[in-house]
């Protein structure tokens, strides 16, 4: 017996970014059957009117830290109210697989910032078993790359030293195992340690296996302030070495002094896609502010041997003060070599109740307001919560996000870190954002050109033809909103509050979202490589 659902009556924006168009959508078994004149559909199942509304298909998020949160809360309402119904995980070359028995403890300490410590089974080891996981009922569908701080660690742990040639072919053989068990592709996390201590050749080296599957690099570059056009260049030179395709995570170009520089980076991106032939696709996120953990501009040297190594570092008084001086005076390779301006960092959440006094305040005004310096107060913040607090960078330029967004190969990616009591409001609105602030108010791309940025673009991407379009034979992952209502309401002060606009969100044709509320549903499962 068939299950069928009709949408009536929609203005269908297919996701090619071509003219939207009134017509019925007829969705069975988990595809769209068939699309047909408005009025013209004939179905013994269930009919949602749609008249009024925009159908759309749904929304990719490229760059996302729900690695926990898809198994740990059922709700997920952070994705699924915005209308996400794919998520790539394992950014930023950290993540929960591959781990070894040596290193998922120190990698759940070391993520715990970015994603909590939720009470969850955490047996898994492979990519392979993660996504078992995720195949067993999320709330959304999952894609995930490998990390590079994980091969790195299982096989170097957090040493700051070249591998040996046998120490590279082991790191190469658990890349090719990830690939071989559904991974899209490989991320770095090239500020964060211990992907930092990569040189590019090792990079090269380990982007071989993923040549050979066909997938992707996505990196976290080494560097968004001081050299952020030679950083991006670097990106470009190391996919073209290694022969493969690349997606540029959260392509900002961040701080005071590189107002205006994105056309640079784009031409750059031109320059390769036209001389070489890279495939090159990048994402960002609609707002000023980044976030990440509040230990993320300590120098490396200072993070290597993990977390408990750092965290002794910084009882250390001389230690300290030479960490303090290469923070506000030099510039360290976790600040992108730009010294810090203490007004720009907010801390948005912290693992110990005692210090939640800190939360929502930038580290400037929580030390003026104690008779502190700023530097010291840092420092005792990260030592007192054993570096799991999170916080906003604010360090962004409009011009420039706009001037990349409007790019023929740019898609959306949240980066949305979803703990926290203040996190950044881009977990919760990063796509109504997009087609409420920049498409309807702002006029900075077309409804459908918007759209084809946060669908058919990015499943392409990801090598998924039966995704991202609305077209016959299509998984019925699919959206209905309102365009002249649908917007972010989530602010920086407010961060969980759910977009408006939004009224059904399906994942493989069932509803996961209906008339604005989510449902029980979790039809998600894992989207592996090379696997219809």
């Amino acid at each position: 017996m068939h299950s069928e659902t009709v949408l009536t009556g929609g203005l269908v924006v297919d996701g090619t970014g071509g003219p939207s168009r009134r017509a019925d959508l007829v969705l069975r078994d988990g595809r769209i059957a068939h699309i047909v004149p408005p009025g013209g559909a004939r179905t013994t199942g269930a009919v949602v009117d749609v008249e009024g509304l925009a159908v759309t298909p749904g929304f990719v998020d490229m760059h996302s830290h729900s690695d926990l949160a898809v198994l740990a809360d059922p709700a997920h309402e952070a994705k699924t109210l915005q209308g996400v119904t794919l998520e790539v995980l394992g950014q930023d070359g950290l993540g929960y697989a591959p781990v070894t028995d040596d290193t998922a403890g120190e990698l759940r300490a070391q993520l715990a910032a970015w994603n909590g410590r939720p009470d969850l089974d955490h047996s898994w080891r492979t990519v392979g078993e993660y996504l078992d996981r995720i195949d067993a009922g999320a709330p959304v569908n999952a894609a995930v790359l490998v990390p590079q701080g994980n091969v790195r660690m299982a096989v170097l742990g957090g040493e700051d030293r070249p591998p040996t040639d046998d120490e590279l072919d082991r790191m190469r053989r658990i890349v090719a195992r990830g690939m071989a068990e559904g991974a899209h592709g490989l991320s770095t996390g090239l500020t964060y340690t211990p992907g930092m201590y990569a040189t590019d050749d090792e990079i090269v080296a380990l982007l071989e296996p993923v040549r050979a599957a066909g997938g992707y690099y996505c990196p976290h570059h080494r560097n968004y302030g001081s050299r952020v056009v030679e950083s991006y260049r670097e990106c470009l030179e190391t996919a073209r070495r290694a022969q493969v395709a690349l997606h540029l995570a959260h392509c900002h170009v961040n701080f005071p002094q590189n107002r205006g520089r994105a056309p640079e980076v784009l031409d750059a991106i031109d320059e390769a896609t036209v001389h070489y032939g890279l495939d090159v696709t990048l994402d960002s996120y609609p707002y000023r502010a980044s976030a990440t953990h509040l230990g993320a501009p300590l120098p490396s040297w200072v993070q290597v041997g993990g977390t408990a190594a750092t965290l002794e570092r910084l009882r250390d008084a001389p230690t300290r003060a030479r960490v303090l001086r290469e923070i506000e005076e030099e510039g360290t390779d976790g600040n992108h070599g730009v010294p810090m301006d203490w007004s720009a960092i907010v801390v948005t959440g912290v693992a110990d109740p005692g210090l939640s006094w800190a939360v929502g305040s930038s580290v400037a005004d929580l030390a003026r307001t104690r008779g502190r310096l700023p530097g010291d107060l840092y420092m005792d913040l990260l030592v007192a919560d054993e570096l799991r607090s999170g916080c906003l960078l604010q360090v962004g330029n409009e011009e420039n996000i706009r001037t990349i967004m409007r790019h023929s190969s740019h898609t959306a990616g949240s980066d949305g870190i979803l703990v926290g009591a203040r996190p950044h409001p881009r977990g919760w609105g990063t796509f109504p954002r997009y087609l409420g602030h920049y498409v309807r108010e702002l006029g900075v791309l077309t409804l459908e050109e918007c759209v084809r940025h946060l669908t058919s673009r990015p499943a392409r991407r990801l090598g998924l033809t039966d995704r991202g379009v609305i077209q016959a034979g299509a998984v019925a992952d699919l959206v209905v909103l309102d365009p002249a209502t649908v917007d972010a309401l989530a602010t920086y002060e407010e961060p969980r509050l759910a977009p408006r606009g939004i009224h059904h969100v399906l994942v493989s044709g069932d509803f996961t979202v209906r008339d604005g509320r989510r449902t029980d549903r979790l039809p998600g499962r894992s989207v592996r490589r090379n696997r219809r």
